[in-house]
């Protein structure tokens, strides 16, 4: 079963990759359905329609079955590689492994939420939920690739960095927004 040990390890990535490229994009579509939301009809009704079939699609034909996917080939992993588990690394990893799946099912709320025209985020605050995905991909990514070598200390530091250096830019980029618009 080892010899099948790459090609296993190979599509857990691609799905990954699809998987974050959903939970990427669907929060922003979540942002257009805000916004549409509040816009006059029938602009409303049009965007409306047009941003829930998108949603529904990324979320059913790529998300969910990428996160399937990608969890059923990472389980396959640590059968083949069971010593995995007894990694301090590989903990951690799992620890945000829970929190992107706490993050996926969240992001199913807000989903079926805006599928019935139930509005409680503004898109700022969308905006923000965003780069939740963002902050637990390279929480991994550096975990994974660095391991043991990773100092927990500047591990932790460099993550605050990184949020404190995306809300800057959600700031930067509302208010640059709010005196242009039409940008």
């Amino acid at each position: 079963m080892l010899e099948y040990y790459n090609y296993i390890k190979s599509l857990h990535l691609i799905f990954v990759i699809t998987w974050f490229a959903g939970l990427f994009y669907i929060p922003r579509l979540f942002v257009y359905q805000i916004e549409a939301s509040q816009k006059p009809s029938p602009d409303k009704e049009i965007l409306g329609t047009q941003l829930k079939l998108m949603a529904k699609r990324l979320w059913f034909i790529i998300t969910w079955p990428s996160a399937i996917l990608a969890s059923l080939f990472a389980i396959w992993l640590l059968i083949l590689m069971p010593a995995w588990l007894q990694q301090p690394w590989m903990h951690v990893k799992l620890g945000f492994v829970v929190l992107l799946l706490i993050y996926h099912l969240k992001c199913h709320h807000i989903y079926k939420q805006l599928q019935q025209d139930i509005v409680t985020w503004s898109s700022n605050q969308m905006r923000i939920w965003n780069e939740g995905s963002t902050i637990i991909l390279f929480s991994v990514i550096f975990l994974v690739v660095v391991r043991d070598a990773v100092n927990w200390i500047y591990g932790v530091i460099g993550i605050i960095l990184l949020s404190v250096l995306l809300m800057l830019g959600i700031k930067l980029y509302k208010k640059n927004r709010d005196k242009n618009p039409d940008a």
